[in-house]
């Protein structure tokens, strides 16, 4: 077994999941946990200019900040900290004294190696242990991976890293780049391999890599229950556990157990992280994971419209998360010219000048089913629900946005069914064109229930009732009267789809009497 050292990135990486706000408490336990793993290297956040200071976020804007979660006793262990090329001012960086962290680790991208190379050696010059991060090793030919190589070797940092930043790292590729690495790299560099988990491979790469024949330090990174944006990291406990069976190592668990309990769970229970088809499909594409959670937070995609999307993006543009970008390929896609409009206007005359209920699937359309039905009795009342059909004895119509819903849509009910232009439907009442009633708020820009309001303002309603609209909420359960119907909403996604959809209906509210049939758990739309 090769001198394999595990440095724990779950301060640093793990932050992608809370944005970083462990808790000026927590922070220390987790350091001081570490410290009693006897994890060899820690890693306490990043390093930056580009936020303010909070000591209860592991992005510190000085080294001060960072010394202050470093445990008095350091045991031995080598306390480090990441710096993003380009997010410090580096010509302000103190030199090193003992009292912060012993090492930095430098990210950056391909587009800026000559620069970052650069940030490398003058940290060096300071005192510091510098770990050289070039993200998106796949993104390398194999020339330039052996010119970086060559160029590591003029620096001499402490470790190299092979970076596996999309998680789509098979066996063969890291044998293939390590031993470049391997045969190429000065003898006393270390070599570090960090992974994502996003097609499941991360413990068996990790395992791989403890096999190979070398005399070398290897550095793996991991993270404390994998905590990590998207599919997150290898696990520390899974891999120490391992290196302890078959390595002769002497970590601890039962601290990093107690990091866990007490302070993760919470985390992971409020935004989970961890193997999901969209990242697997990112990884697929070998695109920034970011892209995938961006395009499931639609809640609007089956995933074969997800891998259709990804297919649509150029190469040069997968690297690097860029929002504008995926969301202009998102309404590209969706806005097909697919339209059925024989009946738009026996449908604008159904509902002109008249009372629409509109029912959306929410709990409060079980709970408050009376009122329901008291409303939709009145024979000057259009009812029509969302993305399913409510109760066909008083349902009129069904508006369907959302391709998944489509599909599980009994056949029979489709002829009474307004579908939007995305969906490639047939033998339905009516398909509108989908771009025509977007909003202009982005988290909520295609939600199926705004989308018929605004179809029923342009259709001249007199009035809308709402019921079962009740907004978002973390916990699926809470979400859909149907279990079946129920998707997981990310805490912070779905606090902004709420904001978003009561703005949305204020502004509704300008142009058609719109009430609240039914209590919205989770939408304010008279605050």
């Amino acid at each position: 077994m090769n001198k394999v050292h595990v440095l724990d990135c779950t301060l640093r990486d793990g932050g992608y999941c809370n944005e970083w706000r462990f808790g000026s408490q927590n922070i220390k336990k987790i350091t001081a946990g570490l410290v009693e793993a006897n994890i060899d290297i820690i890693e306490c956040g990043f390093i930056t200019n580009k936020v303010s200071r909070d000591p209860d976020i592991t992005r510190f804007t000085s080294f001060d900040d960072a010394a202050a979660v470093i445990p008095a006793d350091r045991s031995g262990k080598i306390f480090v900290a990441m710096i993003n090329y380009g997010e410090f001012d580096i010509d302000a960086l103190p030199e090193h004294d003992g009292s912060s962290v012993d090492g930095i680790r430098v990210a950056f991208h391909k587009r800026d190696l000559s620069a970052a190379l650069e940030w490398c050696e003058k940290i060096k010059q300071k005192g510091y242990l510098v770990f050289v991060q070039a993200m998106v090793s796949l993104s390398y030919t194999d020339e330039e991976f052996l010119s970086l190589i060559n160029s590591i070797n003029r620096i001499e940092p402490y470790a190299f890293y092979i970076v596996d930043s999309f998680g789509r790292m098979k066996s063969k590729d890291l044998t293939r780049l390590f031993y470049m690495v391997e045969h190429n790299l000065n003898d006393d560099i270390w070599i570090g391999f960090h992974s994502h988990n996003n097609m499941q491979l991360a413990y068996s790469n990790a395992q791989e890599l403890t096999t190979v024949q070398t005399n070398r330090n290897l550095i793996i990174d991991s993270s404390v229950m994998g905590m990590g944006r998207g599919a997150g990291n290898l696990n520390t406990e899974l891999f120490v556990d391992y290196l302890n069976e078959n390595a002769g190592k002497d970590y601890r668990l039962s601290p990093l157990l107690n990091i866990m309990d007490n302070i993760l769970t919470p985390f992971y229970n409020k935004n989970y992280w961890g193997y999901s088809l969209p990242n697997y499909i990112s990884a697929m594409h070998n695109s920034h994971p970011n892209y995938a959670g961006y395009l499931d937070a639609k809640k609007t995609l089956t995933y074969e419209d997800m891998n259709n999307i990804f297919d649509m993006m150029d190469d040069d543009k997968k690297v690097s998360f860029d929002k504008g970008y995926i969301e202009e390929l998102y309404l590209k896609y969706q806005e097909k010219d697919r339209v059925q409009e024989a009946h738009l206007h026996e449908f604008t005359q159904a509902v002109k000048e008249k009372r629409v209920l509109i029912i959306a699937p929410g709990l409060s359309s079980v709970t408050e089913k009376d009122r329901i039905l008291d409303c939709a009795k009145d024979k000057n009342t259009v009812t029509i629900s969302i993305n399913y059909d409510y109760d066909e004895q008083v349902t009129d119509f069904i508006f369907l946005s959302n391709l998944r819903r489509y599909r599980d849509l009994e056949s029979v009910k489709r002829a009474k069914s307004i579908v939007t232009s995305n969906i490639p439907a047939v033998d339905v009442y009516l398909q509108v064109r989908y771009k025509e009633l977007l909003n202009s708020t982005e988290p909520v820009q295609d939600n199926a229930g705004l989308m018929l309001i605004k179809l029923l303002i342009d259709c001249g309603a007199g009035s809308v009732y709402i019921a079962g609209m009740d907004g978002y909420s973390p916990n699926a359960d809470d979400n859909y009267a149907d279990k079946k119907m129920n998707l997981y909403t990310q805490g912070d996604v779905a606090e902004k789809k709420n904001a978003g959809m009561a703005a949305v209906l204020k502004e509704f509210r300008k142009h058609i009497d719109i009430k609240m049939l039914t209590t919205p758990r989770y939408v304010d739309i008279d605050g």
